[in-house]
């Protein structure tokens, strides 16, 4: 079990990431922590069900078992968001949510524990690789997640990242073959976000049978943590894809359903929330 704090006996403290110089050693750092388990990040849809509650959902991540929290920007037309968290995209921006509130709501968050932004193609260029990347790096925000964006096409957004010390973090799937695994390891940062399953993110009734399979091709070609995610929504899913060798867990969909229930039902959000992190952190103890 969890201390009664929410904090693991073996995890960083918010001091420490602080003091790490960049984003890349913040991850790298967080991974470090986890000895012996994978590292948790769950994942947050900024500005849902408005900012101010997004931060204290992300609090509650911070004490109730996290590593790191992947930082969701909400975007009208996302290609790997199931209907979930499309939704709660959806609303976010409804409730006003913009680029620049995640932003700043991301700053606060670093303080607690480690954010990797997964936004997708369309801010970043209106705004410019290079100005993105530098105000990650004012904000102390680690890391950054573009599904959308080809390892082709990739080539000036890594060179910001790289100039600023944040990590751009590429994704894969089951089918990516192993020549381009190859070619994705040589420039992956941070950490490699390895997808368990074709199709959307969602809650999935077991793990994908291959995870294991999966991971160890993607090992193969990786010098930085391999982490799963997509359809990973229990505890039980969680500590499957650990032993599978996942270096780290990421859960979305479920999280942001939580949310979801507990702000329709006038319930507090973080709390909700909270309590799913937990169980999650306390499958992946060994």
């Amino acid at each position: 079990m969890t201390p009664s704090n929410g904090t693991r006996p073996d995890a960083a403290s918010p001091e420490t990431a602080r003091e790490t110089e960049t984003g890349n050693d913040r991850i790298a750092a967080a991974f470090a922590a986890a000895r012996g388990r994978a590292a948790l990040m769950p994942y947050l849809m900024a500005g849902f069900p408005d900012i101010e509650t997004s931060v204290a959902v992300a609090t509650a991540y911070a004490e109730s078992g996290a590593d790191l929290v992947e930082l969701g920007v909400p975007f009208s037309d996302p290609l790997a968001d199931g209907p979930v968290i499309h939704a709660a995209a959806t609303k976010a921006l409804a409730a006003g949510a913009n680029l620049h509130a995640v932003l700043v709501a991301g700053q606060r968050i670093a303080e607690l524990l480690p954010v990797v932004l997964m936004c997708y193609a369309n801010p970043l260029y209106a705004r410019g690789p290079e100005r993105f990347a530098a105000e990650l790096a004012q904000r102390g925000i680690s890391g950054l997640i573009v599904p959308d964006l080809p390892l082709e096409e990739s080539a000036a957004v890594l060179e910001a990242c790289d100039a600023h010390g944040i990590a751009l973090v590429p994704l894969v799937a089951p089918t990516t073959p192993d020549a381009r695994l190859a070619r994705i390891g040589r420039i992956a940062r941070g950490f490699v976000y390895t997808v368990s399953l074709t199709g959307t993110t969602g809650e999935r009734a077991a793990n994908a049978t291959d995870a294991g399979a999966l991971l160890a091709r993607v090992k193969a070609h990786s010098p930085v943590p391999v982490a799963l995610g997509f359809g990973i929504s229990t505890g039980a899913q969680a500590a499957a894809a650990a032993d599978a060798g996942a270096d780290g867990v990421i859960v979305g969909s479920r999280l942001v359903r939580a949310v979801a229930e507990a702000a329709e039902q006038g319930a507090d959000p973080a709390s909700a929330a909270a309590s799913v992190v937990a169980d999650l952190a306390d499958a992946l103890v060994r």
